[in-house]
């Protein structure tokens, strides 16, 4: 598959999150996959403002828009501004925090 895709202007499907992931209030994220390769699944996911809470699974992630926070199970802080590469291990505990609706682009290990 050779591809291209326009991640800024994807469309998303919208869901609510589990109440328990959400400590301020029930949150509606969106997300769409846009590629399944033999090893990776590539997708775009959006999180308004707002508080949730996941445990993750292994990712690499690129900030496309947006501004927050990460806060890691064991207090680290990981801010996330527009170019931000992340990475997050499998079974990290995490808080996300975002003041400015935020949408990523994220690699997963199939």
């Amino acid at each position: 598959m050779n591809r291209v895709f326009e991640a800024l202007a994807a469309d998303l499907e919208w869901t609510d999150l589990p109440e328990a992931k959400c400590p301020e209030g029930v949150l509606n994220t969106g997300v769409a996959v846009l590629a399944e390769t033999s090893f990776v699944d590539v997708g775009v996911w959006e999180h308004p403002r707002g508080v949730s809470t996941d445990v993750e699974a292994d990712e690499v992630f690129v900030v496309l828009s947006g501004a927050g926070r990460v806060v890691l199970d064991d207090g680290t802080e990981l801010r996330l501004t527009v170019g931000t590469v992340g990475v997050l291990a499998a079974g990290t505990a995490t808080t996300w925090i975002i003041d400015e609706p935020l949408r990523k682009v994220w690699i997963t290990p199939r």
